[in-house]
């Protein structure tokens, strides 16, 4: 839970929510085909559930200051991996800013693999 305070009150954000504020972004950017369970407890309820949920292959840390975001992704092959990358860090950076306010200090993004 990340919480600030503001001159109106007290702000609680959860990691789920913004998990699922970048997936969302991330999983609409050009040459993403869909995202990785990272860590166990995803894993778990991916095999549950069968389905993928938005939270899917994220993982969020931080402050209400600065956050930082680990990105697992599956690419489409042929694409150029570092113009993907930059546009998924972009984006990612300008939604969480835009949405909370926060900063995004870091966003690391790894390639789980690639699909045709």
């Amino acid at each position: 839970m990340i919480a600030y305070e503001t001159r109106l009150g007290k702000i609680d954000i959860s990691e789920t929510y913004l998990s699922k504020l970048i997936g969302h972004e991330v999983t609409s950017c050009f040459g993403v085909v869909g995202m990785v369970p990272s860590g166990n407890r995803q894993k778990f309820f991916n095999r549950i559930s069968k389905t993928e949920h938005p939270d899917t292959g994220i993982k969020v840390t931080g402050t209400a200051d600065s956050i930082s975001v680990e990105l697992h992704i599956v690419v489409t092959y042929g694409m150029n991996i570092n113009a993907i990358a930059a546009s998924i860090t972009e984006k990612v950076k300008y939604v969480v800013d835009l949405v909370t306010g926060i900063t995004v200090n870091k966003v690391t993004i790894k390639i789980d693999g690639i699909k045709e």
